[in-house]
């Protein structure tokens, strides 16, 4: 590309409730290392309206003005010099970098290591649907939870962007799936497979559900505490909306004070994992071009469909966030870029 030329971009320049701002910026410029694509669609999550209001500000450190977005799917347009794998022309799906987000844009700079080969058989919106809520299943169920066949795992909020994807995953593992949703999900997530499902508007999950092996908490909160009551001696919870334990912090270096503040802070759950003998582990998912070629594989014979609730224009991502932030989900809402 050019230097100089612009693109189109959703962004904040500050955290609040306040709209999002779209603006023309440069496009990015590609390192070594890198691949430029030109977005196509990207998909919303919960994660954009959380890091928008600044919920993650003790964590994640976001230099402002940011531009929003965290997966998409589109077409190369531009390689660095060591890269061979992908040439001008292919087409993709990624999920970068937390310190390179930024898919809310016609265009993005991502490293290789970052993305793989689209499945053939989705179109550019089903596609963005994935990389995040793929990545993030994928990691929670084979690399913390390590399900095993025959395993009995509650998924929570199993009508949801994350709780769609991790049913089918968890059934192609060959677990025994219950979930959680209303009845208005309840046809969903039994077309995608859920062995068992718990209307959680008229029964608490912990009446009903025992000596399960794994609970995937989506939910975080009370819902994540009660989880603890369904596990059998030796059960496991992942959760992305819990907090992060002091183990978490030792597992990811960070210093001591900040292990020791989050070792306060998650004292409530640490109190639950001793009293039910389980182990609870934080999940902050990790970018992966392999593990996103494995997903695609599983998609293109037939293993995972994407669930897609409503596509967006790009000119309309306020609106899309706040359906997002509503939790009247079914599945995944995606922009439609170009």
């Amino acid at each position: 590309m050019k230097d100089g030329l612009l693109m189109n971009v959703c962004m904040i320049s500050r955290y609040g409730k306040g709209p999002v701002e779209f603006r023309k910026v440069p496009i990015p410029t590609v390192g070594d290392n890198d691949v430029l694509v030109s977005i196509h669609a990207a998909s919303v999550n919960p994660i954009d309206f959380k890091i928008k209001d600044g919920r993650f500000r003790m964590f994640l450190k976001f230099k402002l003005p940011l531009i929003m977005g965290n997966d998409f799917s589109g077409t190369v347009v531009e390689v660095g010099r060591n890269v061979v794998k992908f040439k001008v022309g292919d087409n993709v799906y990624g999920r970068p970098d937390k310190d390179r987000i930024g898919t809310f844009a016609e265009y993005i700079a991502i490293d290789v290591s970052e993305i793989a080969s689209m499945p053939s058989n989705l179109s550019f919106e089903q596609a963005a649907s994935i990389p995040l809520v793929g990545l993030t299943d994928y990691q929670a169920l084979h690399d913390v939870l390590r399900l095993k066949p025959k395993e009995k795992i509650l998924i929570h909020a199993g009508a949801g962007g994350i709780g769609t994807f991790a049913i089918q995953l968890a059934k192609q593992m060959g677990a025994y799936v219950a979930t959680t949703a209303s009845q208005k999900g309840f046809e969903l997530v039994k077309r995608l497979g859920a062995d068992e499902i718990v209307d959680y508007r008229n029964e608490k999950f912990e009446d009903r559900l025992h000596d399960y092996d794994a609970v995937f908490d989506t939910l975080g909160g009370k819902i994540l505490l009660r989880s603890f009551k369904v596990l059998r001696k030796g059960g496991r919870i992942v959760s992305i909306a819990g907090l992060p334990n002091r183990r978490f912090g030792i597992e990811h270096g960070y210093g001591f004070i900040k292990r020791n503040l989050l070792g306060i802070l998650a004292a409530r759950i640490s109190f639950h994992e001793a009293r039910h003998k389980a182990k609870y582990s934080f999940l902050l998912m990790k970018p992966s071009g392999k593990q996103l070629g494995v997903i695609a594989d599983l998609i293109e014979r037939g293993s995972i469909v994407p669930v897609i609730d409503r596509v967006y224009p790009f000119g309309r991502v306020q609106e899309a966030l706040d359906y997002q932030e509503s939790g009247r989900v079914k599945g995944k809402i995606v922009l439609k870029i170009r």
